[in-house]
């Protein structure tokens, strides 16, 4: 018995190292200092990520924030899978806007009592484009005002993700019509 209790205290003190081993020194991803979030309410279009399971073949992809209450944010995300005819999905997380962070940090909750780590870690002086960013370095979103961007500027915010810790390895842009484009023929 004296033998099995031990074994199973080495196995938890190895379980336990190995876990913090995983967690990484890297610091925390340095959201932007503020946000007017009037101002950020709207639509974002997708231009690139490293994206989740449900949005991993993500054609049209587009992120509309409306501001509820004054730290609650409606969110509606849609896209189209696998094509831009693909079947159009649907998703609605809430985002809580975490107080004193400038409203730069939000918890995302898809499922209750579950909030995403959610920071707004560039943001144009415009509002013109973003980079939404996680600590664990897992996902990022790169958007816009508008669906298609400049070469130019496409690459700035993919050095800025770089700058913040993440392997571009897994960046991939979001197939995106212009506004014309989806409206169809007249």
């Amino acid at each position: 018995m004296m033998f099995i209790h031990q074994r199973f205290i080495a196995l938890s003190a190895l379980l336990l190292a190995l876990l913090l081993a995983g967690c990484g020194t890297m610091d925390d991803v340095k959201p932007v200092e503020s946000v007017n979030l009037q101002q950020f309410m709207g639509d974002w279009y997708v231009i690139a990520h490293i994206p989740t399971f449900i949005e991993d073949e993500a054609y049209n992809a587009v992120e509309r924030y409306e501001l509820v209450e004054p730290d609650k944010v409606k969110t509606t995300f849609t896209f189209n899978d696998k094509s831009f005819n693909g079947e159009f999905k649907e998703y609605n997380p809430t985002g809580f806007v975490r107080e004193g962070t400038g409203n730069a940090i939000w918890g995302m909750r898809f499922i209750w009592p579950i909030k995403a780590d959610y920071r707004i870690a560039y943001l144009s002086e415009d509002y013109s484009e973003t980079i939404i960013a996680r600590n664990k370095r897992d996902y990022v979103w790169i958007m816009a005002r508008t669906p298609i961007i400049e070469e130019a500027r496409y690459q700035h915010l993919v050095q800025q993700v770089e700058a913040m810790g993440y392997s571009l390895d897994d960046l991939r842009k979001v197939p995106q019509q212009t506004l014309a484009e989806r409206a169809g023929p007249d």
